[in-house]
């Protein structure tokens, strides 16, 4: 089995997750991805990245919980982060997965769960992104975007450009006026839905970031997230936004807490704006399983403070 599949298929076993979630070891070697565990802790990690001329978007890491409570606890926590941060004076911005709120268990719920924590963001100025998990619930999850955000426009959500159905979801997304990040895509997705190649999926995530920032001269508001650490894909970005007249100001980098940080450096200090997410929560493992998926690299770091 391929090394991505295999850290993707460990980071669902339940067993190594228990045992590493309360390993105290495990949780050194990945405090370079995870601002901690509490609030407290990522609370402090965004104001020092403030310092840097970075914004953040704190993620309270869970997925699949198996109770309504579980979720309420989750969206509790996520309307407590965006208070926090308003008062500390970091822009209230948070991100949510919803098996973390509960789609699995009850839709209905799941909804006024997100309801109740985008009417606490824009109660503050404030903004929540929906990400996207598995395929499974890619049609969910933009059904339900697009309902709370016909109510509530401080809302957006994720196109994971590995999918083959990506340009349709992101013309829609873009008409409908709904703010979009696009990443490559995290997930283990079989071939006949995603593309399998990370040539591909590169190729493909460059025509949609063009799309994207195209859009933003002829859809007002639009206002793209270009998630990747990927410097070549970044370069392109950049040339096609310079050859065509697109203010650096009309979009934003971002990028994980903990990940090329020479190349979060180099964008800021190039006039770009600069977004990172900063996860936090006891709930860790499979966030930081795929972290070490999506690069070598991150595997590498790893390695080396462990031996």
């Amino acid at each position: 089995m391929p090394l991505r599949a295999t850290l993707l298929y460990l980071s669902r076993h339940k067993g190594l997750r228990a045992w590493a979630e309360h390993s105290s070891i495990a949780q050194q070697l990945s405090s370079r991805f995870i601002a901690g565990k509490g609030l407290d802790n990522a609370l402090a990690v965004c104001r020092r990245i403030r310092e840097q001329g970075v914004t953040t978007t704190l993620d309270y890491l869970g997925e699949n919980v198996t109770s309504l409570d579980e979720a309420a606890a989750c969206r509790d926590m996520c309307i407590a982060a965006l208070r926090a941060m308003r008062a500390a004076d970091l822009e209230p911005n948070v991100s949510l997965k919803l098996s973390q709120f509960g789609i699995d268990l009850d839709e209905r719920v799941c909804e006024a769960n997100v309801l109740t924590l985008v009417k606490a963001a824009v109660s503050i100025g404030g903004f929540v992104r929906i990400d996207m998990e598995g395929s499974a619930l890619t049609d969910r999850t933009l059904a339900l975007v697009r309902r709370v955000h016909a109510q509530y426009c401080a809302c957006g959500t994720v196109i994971q450009a590995y999918l083959y159905r990506s340009p349709h979801d992101l013309a829609e997304l873009i008409a409908d006026g709904i703010r979009i990040r696009l990443c490559k895509g995290a997930y283990l997705e079989p071939a006949s839905l995603a593309y399998p190649e990370k040539s591909e999926v590169d190729r493909h995530y460059i025509g949609l970031a063009h799309h994207l920032l195209g859009a933003t001269q002829t859809h007002p508001g639009c206002y793209p997230a270009i998630a990747t650490h990927d410097e070549r894909v970044i370069d392109r970005v950049e040339r096609f936004a310079v050859n065509n007249g697109i203010s650096r100001d009309a979009f934003e980098f971002q990028m994980l807490y903990g990940i090329r940080r020479d190349l979060q450096r180099r964008l800021v200090d190039d006039g770009y704006r600069m977004r990172l997410y900063v996860p936090f929560g006891e709930a860790w493992f499979p966030y930081f399983m795929r972290r070490l998926a999506e690069r070598p690299a991150n595997l590498l770091f790893l390695l080396r403070n462990l031996f």
